[in-house]
């Protein structure tokens, strides 16, 4: 009866899911854009973008006038701040304008006619007197700095005179607050000057926030030039892991996630590091966000920054290995020069286990495989030690650190080191460690079994997992085993997530009967969800939610949580949008240096779907997946040599391909 009364819930609330009218649209180049009509209400967003040395929240809008807001919170990783912790990053915010331009004597005040992005932030308002203005905003690629270009355009039929006042403003820290000493914020205007500008004229000027440390010079900034830059990195992410299908909302939000997942990578006195972004946590990594969630995605993509950051972040993580086996910590933070553990282990070991067995599979190095061998090894010897005497992994927390109760024993530290030993013993497979091998897979084995026992059970009416011992709440990683390959308890796992008891229309719950939810866990169901061959009914709601992330009222990328972190755009979080088209939708699994095993259930409707230049395995190929006359599908893999192979998929059984 129970079962009965949710399901007619469920009837209702999806059947007014899934339509949404939304805020923002697709441009033919592959952006979005949000175009303000004469009476679009006051409404304001922001988006993070990133460089090696500069982050940059932008809170962008109209207010209630209809006046243009831009504000400009800007963090320097490498300007770091005492006390030198996690968030031990210089930060200032800006507002506008911090100069007045002037036409014919008049104080311009600007009204937004749209707003686009790809990666840039651009904004086309107009100014009276047949002006428009056109902003451009982005961090430079390679240097401390924000730039924003701006373009004054007399669209009128008289001539206008232009005054841009002359601006550079600096502000020297307290040096015994920084830890390299005092640091130097320029907020600079380049281009001032006046101008009598004539019908169908330009007048060009940029605003550059940037930061040095007091000891080095002042440098001279060309927007142009870092907007060119700025151009190369987008154009190369354009042309790597390109997802075509007929849905172009989904080959838009999978090509935006690229860029996130592939920005936030710093440059830092030990070398390239990935990092979640967010205000909070820059030139540092995690055992969940890098190792687990965005590095084994890097070499699909093939992206040369994101590998080196992947190689890094374990190398750094290997460096906390230690003969009493006390946990690797769960965060190595500024610039790698300290640690943070504020929650014990968090299940970190099996998190870094898994995501380096992933990534020496799909980055195809023989050398760098051997070099991360003993750091998975020293994990699974740290989990050994952690079994209970029911079979399971303990942990002291899991990634949420407490924000939900997970006991001594949580399923996600136990699920993560399952798929760790899958992976692993691929991987030394493929390093001829022959025993190795077979034993990890015996114990992956013993450990499904005692993941059933222990998690599984009747969960608020559904055969599923708790949590943990005691827990009689659905939670959402319960979509981890999926992503595993465990379908033992598919079905009802699969009503279970997207029951309302977890899926809202704002994201994933992370308890059934809280108001929080992660986007990183509804990443993971839906990629376990795709995994377990529920494909059609998946691509609902992956349909769903990347409308709304991409197109809705806050754009254009996955989000860490709400209401924590005012739905921040961590990085990672795109890295696992990424990996449920890759693994999820296209059912990628590495097996070895150069092959992988692929389950590409092509949802109904599709006729085909594909990905072109796949980097990982040390190749370049390309993945078509067609419908055949049978009713079945076909696998064509091209080479960048040239070389075609065709497979033949029944919808069952895994396909294997050596490249």
């Amino acid at each position: 009866m129970i079962k009965r009364y949710i399901l007619v819930i469920f009837l209702f609330f999806s059947s007014n899911l899934f339509a949404q009218q939304y805020r923002w649209n697709l441009t033919a180049g592959g952006g979005i854009e949000w175009s303000i009509g004469k009476h679009t209400a006051k409404h304001l967003d922001h988006v993070e973008m990133s460089g090696r040395q500069v982050s940059v929240i932008v809170t962008y809008g109209i207010d209630s006038l209809r006046h243009a807001v831009i504000h400009k919170s800007v963090i320097f990783p490498m300007l770091r701040i005492i006390p030198n912790d996690t968030r031990g990053n210089l930060q200032r915010d800006f507002k506008q304008p911090i100069t007045q331009v002037m036409i014919n004597g008049r104080a311009v005040t600007e009204s937004p006619v749209a707003f686009s992005f790809n990666g840039i932030l651009h904004m086309v308002s107009t100014a009276g007197e047949g002006i428009t203005i056109e902003h451009n905003i982005f961090p430079s690629f390679d240097k401390a700095a924000v730039i924003e270009q701006c373009i004054i355009s007399n669209k009128g039929k008289q001539p206008v005179d232009i005054s841009v006042p002359k601006w550079d403003h600096k502000d020297t820290t307290d040096a015994t607050k920084g830890v390299y000493g005092a640091y130097v914020l320029e907020n600079k205007l380049y281009g001032a000057g006046k101008a009598k500008l004539l019908p169908g004229g330009k007048y060009t000027y940029s605003v550059i926030i940037s930061g040095y440390k007091v000891c080095e010079q002042a440098y001279h900034y060309s927007a142009n030039y870092e907007y060119l830059k700025r151009m190369d990195f987008l154009k190369e992410l354009n042309h790597e892991l390109v997802l075509k299908t007929p849905d172009d909302t989904l080959n838009a939000m999978f090509n935006f996630s690229k860029i996130r997942a592939s920005e936030s990578i710093y440059d830092t006195k030990n070398g390239l590091m990935h990092s979640p972004g967010g205000g909070s946590y820059y030139a540092a990594i995690w055992a969940n966000d890098e190792a687990e969630y965005v590095n084994p995605f890097f070499p699909f993509l093939g992206n040369g920054a994101g590998n080196e950051s992947a190689i890094n972040a374990f190398r750094l993580f290997a460096g906390y290995m230690n003969k009493d086996f006390k946990p690797i910590p769960s965060s190595i933070i500024a610039e790698g020069t300290g640690f943070w553990a504020g929650a014990g282990d968090r299940g970190d070991q099996a998190m870094i286990a898994y995501g380096a067995s992933r990534f020496a599979l799909a980055y195809g190095d023989v050398s760098e495989a051997e070099k991360l061998w003993p750091l998975i090894n020293w994990c699974f010897e740290y989990l050994e030690k952690k079994k209970t005497l029911d079979g399971v992994i303990a942990s002291d927390a899991d990634e949420l650190e407490g924000r939900f109760p997970a006991g001594k024993v949580n399923l996600s530290t136990n699920v993560l080191a399952y798929g760790a030993m899958i992976s692993a013993s691929h991987l030394a497979t493929a390093l001829g460690k022959n025993e190795v091998a077979l034993d990890l897979k015996q114990r992956a084995t013993k450990l499904k079994v005692a993941i059933g026992k222990y998690f599984g059970g009747n969960v608020q009416g559904f055969n599923t997992y708790k949590y943990y011992e005691g827990g009689t709440k659905l939670r959402s990683w319960i979509g981890l085993p999926l992503v595993m390959g465990i379908l033992d308890r598919k079905q009802e796992t699969l009503k279970a997530l997207y029951s309302p008891f977890l899926w809202t229309k704002e994201g994933m719950l992370t308890e059934s009967g809280s108001d929080t939810y992660w986007d990183r866990a509804l990443l993971y169901a839906l990629r376990g969800s795709f995994y377990a061959g529920a494909t059609d009914s998946t691509l609902k709601y992956l349909k769903y939610y990347s409308g709304k992330r991409l197109l809705g009222e806050h754009v254009p990328y996955a989000i860490e949580a709400w209401p924590e972190g005012d739905q921040r755009q961590l990085s990672a979080e795109s890295g696992l949008y990424c990996r449920c088209i890759t693994e999820g939708l296209f059912g990628l699994q590495p097996t070895g240096f150069n092959s992988f095993s692929i389950t590409p259930y092509l949802p109904k409707g599709w006729n085909e779907m594909e990905l072109e230049h796949v980097k990982a395995f040390n190749s370049d190929f390309t993945i078509r997946v067609l419908r055949d006359e049978k009713g079945g599908e076909k696998i064509i893999i091209k080479e960048s040599t040239g070389k075609i192979k065709t497979y033949s998929f029944n919808n069952k059984i895994p396909v294997d391909i050596t490249l």
